[in-house]
C-alpha cells in the first residue's frame, strides 16, 4: 500500500523554495549579495553531494545564460540540514570564483577557491577531516566550529527553516542490480560508463588517439561519499 502524501504546499514548490531561500540567505550573509542568480537542481550524480556547472542553462525567451548548482538527494539521508546546506555553500564558493575570481579547469579545486571556503567558514579537505589536502580534483569539506557558515546557518534555522524531502531508500532489487553493474564517472568531464565493479576504465573523451589527459574513471561507491 502506497503512503499517502500529506502536505499543504505542492512538493516541487516547497523543496525548491527552500533551496532558493537558503541560496539567497547565504548569498547575503556569506558573499555580500555578490552572487548571480543560478538554477538550483536535484541531480543523482555519482560520488558527489553536489556540483557546480557554469552556464549550463540558456534562455528560451531571452538572450541569457545561467549557472547550474546541483545537490544530490540520495546523499541527504543521515545528514542534518546544516550539513546538506554546507554543500550548497561549497558550490556557492565555486559560483563566487566563476563570477569574481579566476576559475580553474573544470571540477578542480584550487587555492583561490580554498581561501574563499575558509573565509565563509568551511574547511576544504580531501578526506572531510582535519589534515586532508585543501586543493585537488576531488575535495570535500567540514564545517568550522564558530565560523561564518555555522553562525549564518544558526540564524537561518532560527527563522524556522527546514528541508522537507530526500530520496527514498533503495529497495533490494535496486541494490542487487547496482552490485552487478557499476557506474563509472570521469572526475574531470563527467563522462559515464558501466562495467564490472573491478574493471579499470580511462575516459575516452579526455584522452583519444594519444592526445589529451589520461583520466581514470571512478566507480560509484556503495556507501555515501562526498566529492564536492
Amino acid at each position: 500500500m502506497k503512503k499517502k502524501v500529506a502536505t499543504k504546499e505542492a512538493i516541487t514548490q516547497a523543496q525548491y523554495r527552500a533551496f532558493q531561500e537558503a541560496y539567497d540567505f547565504f548569498n547575503a550573509e556569506l558573499f555580500g549579495g555578490s552572487l548571480p542568480h543560478v538554477l538550483v537542481t536535484l541531480q543523482r550524480h555519482a560520488r558527489a553531494r553536489g556540483y557546480f556547472a557554469p552556464e549550463r542553462f540558456t534562455g528560451r525567451t531571452e538572450a541569457a545564460a545561467a549557472h547550474e548548482l546541483a545537490l544530490n538527494p540520495d546523499l541527504f539521508t543521515g545528514r542534518t540540514d546544516e550539513e546538506i546546506l554546507s554543500t550548497l555553500a561549497h558550490e556557492m564558493a565555486h559560483v563566487w570564483q566563476q563570477s569574481h575570481g579566476s576559475p580553474p579547469r573544470r571540477s578542480y579545486h584550487d587555492r583561490q577557491w580554498a581561501t574563499k571556503m575558509k573565509e565563509i567558514g568551511l574547511q576544504p579537505s580531501t578526506t572531510g577531516e582535519p589534515g586532508g589536502k585543501e586543493t585537488g580534483q576531488s575535495v570535500t569539506h567540514y564545517i568550522i566550529g564558530g565560523g561564518a557558515y555555522a553562525k549564518a546557518y544558526a540564524k537561518l534555522k532560527a527563522r524556522g527553516f527546514q528541508l522537507r524531502w530526500q530520496s527514498a531508500p533503495a529497495g533490494k532489487e535496486a541494490k542487487a542490480k547496482k552490485a552487478s553493474k557499476t557506474k563509472f564517472t570521469c572526475p574531470d568531464c563527467g563522462q559515464n560508463a558501466w562495467g564490472k565493479p573491478d574493471v579499470l576504465l580511462i575516459c575516452g573523451a579526455c584522452y583519444e588517439d594519444g592526445e589529451g589527459d589520461i583520466r581514470l574513471m571512478l566507480a560509484e561507491p556503495n556507501e555515501e561519499a562526498e566529492a564536492a
